[in-house]
């Protein structure tokens, strides 16, 4: 065979002018492409490169962030080869777009975790992702693959519904946290990691933290601490939201972070606020994990701790105070929505009985 040999039904050309820039062995044989003429582009001074096994780079030079990604999810994933693969194209060299409609690109079950997820999700904690040496990949644990060059394979029991950025399938943020952190000693990457979770809205304290739990990670010490750090970040913002809905949606200022007591009587629990005219308290759902909890435990003991709280409910409202439970998630999520929950049960205190006399002390 020379140069001037056709390889294939569909000439070459064809497959460098698209935006399929990566592609693996079973795609490029769908083109026509067989193993010697492969091997002929793969020459060390060839147009094209191997990846990783069984994928391959259809331009010479260093492959572009987009590329990685697409490179490691071939491997990972093994598309079928009937299906389009591309990537969109990027409008700088480093780094992906922003997340845009794209087309479907199905990667059998396989997803993008660890700091690769996190960059894609925006995080400023993390390095670019051509700084990475090894891309986090999520695959069923039933896979028979290795990690190899630029993959490193995480493998799950339960693969998350992925989150699609610029055409990526990605794991949500509590599952790339927590797969981030499995690889990471150093204790102030991990707490700037976990605060930019919670500061920058990306999800709640209490799901990073059951991710970490799931993933036995909460039986190391800079990861405990980083934990407490982020649960007293998440709590205070969620007060600080509290404070914010009082007052953009005109509320009554109530009596802030007080215990309940009965005159003479028990320790009835602290609420986040309190109005005493019209017998309305408001309560703050920050629950998460306990440390060093096994996962098969878990279930139990959020039931446990929901039970605690539907007691504490439960006692309020028989003596005639209303309790509104409201989640961080919500505060962040539907602020004006929470401030009509609030006023509503306000208002109906007219139409009420009137509740017990408590006693309300600082808490």
């Amino acid at each position: 065979m020379n140069h001037n040999t056709p390889l294939s039904p569909r000439p070459l050309q064809h497959l460098d002018d698209c935006r399929q820039r990566v592609l693996s062995a079973a795609q490029l044989k769908a083109h026509g492409v067989n193993s010697a003429a492969l091997n002929e582009q793969c020459r060390p001074d060839g147009p094209w490169q191997q990846l990783l096994p069984g994928v391959y780079l259809l331009h010479p030079g260093l492959p572009t962030a987009d590329e990685r990604l697409h490179a490691v999810l071939l491997y990972a994933g093994r598309p079928q080869t009937r299906t389009a693969v591309a990537v969109p194209t990027q409008t700088t060299p480093d780094e992906p777009h922003p997340p845009q409609a794209a087309p479907h690109v199905p990667y059998a079950n396989a997803m993008v975790t660890g700091l690769a997820a996190l960059a894609l999700h925006r995080f400023v904690s993390v390095p670019p992702l051509l700084s990475l040496d090894r891309i986090d990949v999520m695959v069923p644990r039933t896979r028979r693959l290795r990690s190899t060059g630029l993959a490193r394979l995480v493998r799950s029991h339960g693969m998350p519904t992925p989150q699609r950025i610029a055409g990526v399938p990605v794991a949500p943020v509590p599952r790339a946290l927590a797969d981030a952190v499995a690889q990471l000693d150093d204790a102030g990457a991990v707490r700037r990691l976990l605060t930019e979770a919670v500061r920058g809205g990306h999800c709640e304290p209490a799901a990073v933290v059951r991710e970490l739990n799931q993933a036995r990670l909460l039986t190391r010490p800079h990861v405990i601490d980083a934990v407490d750090s982020l649960l007293a970040e998440g709590r205070a913002i969620a007060e600080d939201r509290l404070y914010e809905m009082v007052r953009e949606y005109g509320l009554p200022d109530p009596l802030w972070n007080v215990d309940l007591r009965l005159p003479g009587g028990p320790h009835l629990g602290g609420v986040d606020a309190y109005w005493p005219d019209q017998a309305v308290a408001v309560e703050l759902d920050t629950r998460a994990p306990r440390h060093g909890l096994r996962p098969e435990l878990q279930e139990d003991s959020d039931g446990l701790e929901w039970a605690e709280y539907a007691r504490k409910r439960e006692h309020l409202e028989r003596l005639g105070i209303t309790v509104v439970h409201i989640t961080p998630r919500k505060l962040r999520e539907s602020l004006e929505q929470q401030a009509t929950v609030v006023r509503t049960a306000l208002m109906a205190s007219v139409d009420r009985e009137p509740a017990a006399y408590v006693m309300v002390l600082p808490h």
